[in-house]
């Protein structure tokens, strides 16, 4: 039998995605409620980091611990991989001591590479091309207070970066309007812009992205291995500050996201996360929640067929 993997929202279907975030919210519930909920008991996930983390890091491992299994974290420092094993090789050797995989990486091959050779379920824990685990908190954060977003506009404004990208496959899967607003130079991968048809706007004005928006979200101007643009990026994306002024061009009941780690005073101003309108901080745990159901859903079925 082979594995299912989420490297991607497109490996799930609609239907699939819409579950998965609707468990977030009921496991959401259940610890809050103090209720004890342990299906992966004795169940391993590997998580290896070639990229620096909080938010995944943290709701992985303890996402892991709340559902009765371990998490155990390999930094490339610290395995074969740092010294040029095969991606192939380990995939076959981790897999068949852990009963699932999470990786956070540089190249996005990297990913495909473990997953044609992992007898396991490998998880996307962001790569340089996409950041699904993201995008199913930000859309578990829309559901939880607004409801479905099927049919509403979003507004991506900033880099057309991995999270980007993963607003792309959200637009198709979750079907909703993305109008996207970024200096040109700086678009989002033109065949995930391909593949979302007419879902997909590119603008240059910030202001004709957010007109009537339900949901406007953002990320730094510069990723992880981007440090020597920094100047450049930041003279460049000035104009696409996300602040209380053009948050007011969307919809009355606009809700701010940002995946975080935000750096105040540029890609948002100083005091937007603390505006009513903003669910950052719902949006970060709720990364825990979504990936609990994520986790359950790859995981649990594995057993059902062993």
């Amino acid at each position: 039998m082979s594995a299912r993997h989420f490297l991607s929202l497109m490996d799930c279907t609609p239907e699939e995605l819409v579950s998965v975030i609707r468990r977030g919210v009921e496991l959401k519930d259940l610890r809050n409620r103090g209720v004890l909920f342990e299906p992966l008991k004795n169940r391993v996930l590997g998580m290896i980091f070639e990229k620096s983390s909080t938010r995944t890091r943290i709701s992985f491992e303890a996402g892991m611990i709340q559902l009765g299994g371990q998490a155990i974290f390999l930094s490339p420092r610290d395995t074969q991989l740092g010294r040029g094993e095969p991606i192939g090789d380990a995939a076959i050797v981790m897999s068949s001591m852990l009963d699932a995989v999470m990786i956070r990486t540089f190249s996005h091959s990297t990913l495909t590479e473990f997953a044609a050779n992992s007898r396991v379920p490998l998880i996307n824990g962001l790569s340089d091309d996409l950041h699904p685990c993201q995008l199913l908190a930000d859309m578990q954060t829309f559901l939880e207070h607004r409801g479905s977003i099927q049919g509403k506009t979003v507004a991506w404004i900033g880099d057309g970066n991995n999270m980007c990208n993963s607003y792309i496959e959200a637009a198709i899967q979750f079907d909703f309007q993305l109008r996207i607003a970024c200096p040109e130079g700086y678009e989002p991968n033109p065949e995930f812009v391909a593949r979302a048809g007419d879902r997909v706007t590119i603008v240059r004005d910030p202001k004709d992205a957010v007109r009537g928006a339900h949901l406007v979200s953002t990320d730094v101007w510069t990723s992880m291995g981007q440090e020597e643009e920094t100047a450049k990026r930041l003279k460049l994306f000035s104009p696409f500050q996300v602040n209380r002024a053009l948050l007011d061009l969307a919809a009355e009941d606009v809700l701010f996201m940002h995946c975080l780690p935000a750096h105040r005073g540029e890609e948002i101003s100083l005091d937007l996360l603390d505006d009513p309108r903003s669910v950052a901080w719902d949006q970060a745990e709720n990364r825990l929640h979504a990936q609990k159901a994520l986790l359950e859903f790859l995981v649990e079925p594995a057993y059902h067929h062993a």
